[in-house]
């Protein structure tokens, strides 16, 4: 008996209007003039805070759940008579937390890379439009017509669904808000690695080496003290080695991002996570570095590593 020839795997379609709407440039110079306006927004610290910097992680993720949770709730309560007045409470709960959430994603969105700023336009569009539908549900609600409110709500809900689908492929597919330094503890290996002379390292220049094929950032200061993090930026991968030093920090060249050179940690945004750090020794005149353990601790059975000067 034969075997009957196998369908072809075709691309997912959804995927693929995705990957073309990552490489359209039309609304670039759309893009360029709200990134623009979003950057020259008079936030303060209050731009780390939208960030999420002292969350650890962006904080548009979790603001969303409240608009989101107060919709589907209120499309739960449509579905079943005698419940208007608890889905018009919803539908407004709902539309009071959208505006915090949109402008902590707009803060978000304004220091990313242009395929994600592309895709992050047409998700905020749509949230937009969800807003807008949401709004309508709602003054027909007021006005008695109910059978539109909840019509319109549904819609909402759509729109909410679609601007939820490109949020996750902005998330999960273009990795915007993760942790571009997280696999650095995975891959380096423990104990102590050779990077070069101390004389390859001028004081208060940023260098980068390699270690166990990751990158490592490298800055000797005036008097002696060496520190060495991870080189690529936890924000978004920028090359930290470009950037500029001063004070005892590095800053990303690409979105700005502070780091304290003496442990990796994030002074300021947008990077929500701190850069891997290395411990530093100097043994006959050349640098060694080890990764120091996030936990403040040391890998099991090794003594604690003192700075030797031969």
């Amino acid at each position: 008996m034969s075997e009957s020839p196998r369908r072809p795997l075709g691309r997912n379609r959804v995927l693929s209007l995705l990957d073309r709407l990552e490489r359209e440039p039309a609304a670039d110079k759309v893009i360029d003039a709200l990134r623009s306006g979003v950057r020259a927004l008079p936030l303060g610290r209050g731009r780390d805070a939208l960030h999420g910097r002292w969350l650890g992680h962006p904080l548009h993720p979790l603001m969303v759940q409240v608009p989101i949770g107060s919709w589907m709730s209120a499309a739960v309560l449509d579905l079943r008579p005698g419940r208007s007045r608890e889905s018009r409470l919803l539908v407004a709960l709902g539309l009071a937390a959208a505006g915090p959430a949109a402008v902590a994603g707009w803060v978000d969105w304004a220091e990313l890379h242009r395929q994600q700023q592309r895709v992050g336009l047409v998700h905020a569009l749509t949230n937009i439009a969800a807003v807008g539908l949401y709004a309508t549900s709602l003054s027909c609600r007021i006005r008695g017509r109910e059978a539109a409110g909840r019509a319109y709500g549904f819609l909402g809900l759509t729109a909410v669904g679609v601007g939820g689908m490109l949020g996750g492929h902005l998330a999960y597919r273009q990795a915007s808000g993760a942790n571009h330094a997280e696999e650095v503890p995975h891959v380096v290996t423990e104990g102590w690695h050779r990077v070069g002379a101390v004389a390859d390292f001028p004081a208060g220049e940023p260098v980068r080496r390699s270690v166990d094929d990751v990158p490592v950032l490298v800055v000797r200061e005036p008097g002696g003290q060496v520190h060495a993090l991870a080189e690529r930026c936890s924000h978004l991968a920028g090359p930290l080695a470009e950037g500029t030093v001063a004070d005892g920090c590095v800053r990303c060249p690409w979105h700005g991002s502070v780091f304290r050179l003496s442990d990796g940690w994030n002074v300021s945004g947008p990077a929500t996570a701190p850069q891997p750090s290395f411990e530093t020794r100097i043994t006959d005149g050349h640098v060694e570095v080890r990764l120091r353990h996030q936990n403040g601790g040391r890998p099991a059975g090794e003594p604690v590593a003192r700075t030797a000067r031969r």
